[in-house]
């Protein structure tokens, strides 16, 4: 990170947000675009990439193992693919940063080639759990020597051929389904992944979309996807919509500020990430869809939010998947509606860059909220509109354990608090959202930084 030091910040405003934004290209598919287009045969084009730390870290990866990726003056990247199977021996250590995504797909990428890769990380990534990857890739063939709890630093070595399997997911998760898929590209025969409960399903529409020979079923066990191995992936020209997880603060933000209206460009709506508009939709929050469009198999619109009263609601358990990274800024939005909301089914995210239960339980509880924790969520009364009235005790700051959700969540808590609610470290919204400050400040809210 450029700077050595925390940074600590706070948001707030004395008026309304207004005006059209864009938010960073998704994450999930940003990560995905590399990755493909680098075992691609040929050159992809990748518009609208994602070029925040975690992304770049797929980058350099995909490089290391032997990929030629570029940024054109023109802010398109191109990747000229090795082909699967393809994949170099890296001569160093992959280092990870941050991003437990790059960590987990790369994983299953390795799994079925013959070359042997260390995975590092930061201290936070260091922490989380790579076991539930670890297992089904295992199976494939692939041989690990992990840290203490299976985590990093963390030595794999791929078999190749390696074995396809066919695997039910014990818990819902997008990157250990998609490791497996990943994997099973250049493994011979079928292999199929069950997953009782959907998840994001990008991997799924971006193997296709390259030409992967994949299929999806329901069955009475759940989603059945099946992959034919040793595929030949074709170049692609991608355009990457909009980050639904980074729109996320934005809706939020809008509804809980008065007199706000704010329209956020080219947001990406598939189904299995737009659990966060429903649930504040139910909470009452004036979202509307303009322009509905498919861009590159992938449902897109511009979001209209204006400012509302927000009414607490009991969070439908089976949303959790398709907005698990939504939750830190759920519960912030809670905190301010009228009555007490309830958000549980959400264990996974004891298990993310930092315990997001936890963490924003203290958080918003040092910042005035009455909350109630649960092992898989939180309970939350709000104020009935009202600005939270911030820290108690002058100078307290709230902790982020380095995670970038936890520190966007609880900026966006804080733009019309009683109090500033300090963020103890700007630093880690790099990983997701590198302009996510510059763009408060263009919709009218005022940054702070007491430190300087």
């Amino acid at each position: 990170m450029p700077h050595a030091q925390p940074r600590p910040f706070s948001l707030s405003t004395t008026g309304p947000l207004t005006g059209t934004i864009t938010v960073p290209g998704d994450k999930s598919i940003s990560h995905r675009s590399l990755m493909f287009a680098g075992l691609a045969v040929g050159q992809s084009r990748i518009h609208g990439l994602l070029e925040g730390e975690d992304v770049l870290a797929s980058a350099a990866a995909m490089r290391a193992m032997g990929a030629d990726i570029v940024r054109g003056d023109d802010g398109a990247w191109q990747v000229s693919g090795v082909g699967v199977g393809g994949l170099l021996q890296p001569a160093t250590a992959l280092d990870m940063g941050n991003s437990g995504t790059s960590t987990r797909l790369l994983m299953g990428l390795v799994a079925s080639h013959p070359i042997t890769v260390t995975f590092t990380g930061d201290a936070s990534l260091s922490q989380r759990p790579m076991g539930r990857v670890v297992a089904p890739l295992s199976r494939m063939g692939a041989d690990f020597t992990c840290a203490p709890g299976e985590r990093l630093p963390l030595t794999m070595r791929g078999l190749c051929p390696a074995v396809p399997i066919s695997y039910t997911l014990p818990v819902a998760s997008a990157q250990v389904k998609s490791a497996v898929l990943l994997a099973g590209l250049n493994a011979p025969g079928i292999t199929r992944v069950i997953e009782p409960v959907p998840t994001r399903d990008h991997t799924e529409r971006m193997l296709r979309g390259f030409g992967a020979d994949l299929t999806v079923e329901d069955g009475p066990e759940g989603r059945i996807i099946s992959l034919r191995g040793e595929a030949e992936l074709k170049p692609q020209t991608i355009t990457v919509p909009g980050d639904p997880s980074s729109a996320a603060f934005w809706m939020v933000a809008a509804s809980i500020v008065p007199g706000s209206d704010i329209t956020i460009r080219n947001v990406g709506l598939n189904a299995t990430r737009a659990g966060l508009v429903t649930a504040l939709r139910m909470m009452g929050a004036d979202i509307a869809e303009i322009d509905a469009r498919d861009v590159g198999g992938e449902p897109v619109a511009d979001l209209r939010v204006r400012h509302a009263p927000l009414r607490a609601i009991a969070v439908p358990p089976d949303l959790a998947p398709s907005m698990i990274d939504e939750y830190p800024v759920l519960f912030a939005a809670a905190a301010r509606a009228e009555g007490r909301t309830v958000a549980r089914g959400a264990e996974e995210l004891r298990v993310k860059e930092s315990d997001r239960i936890a963490a924003m339980a203290a958080a918003l509880s040092a910042c005035g909220a009455r909350i109630e924790e649960y092992e898989d969520g939180l309970a939350i009364t709000g104020t009935g509109g009202e600005p939270l009235p911030g820290p108690r005790s002058g100078g307290a700051r709230i902790a982020t354990h380095l995670d970038h959700r936890i520190a966007m969540s609880m900026a966006v808590a804080g733009l019309n608090a009683a109090r500033a609610i300090e963020i103890d470290d700007a630093r880690p919204i790099a990983t997701s959202y590198p302009d996510f400050i510059a763009t408060a400040e263009r919709l009218g809210a005022e940054a702070h930084w007491p430190d300087q």
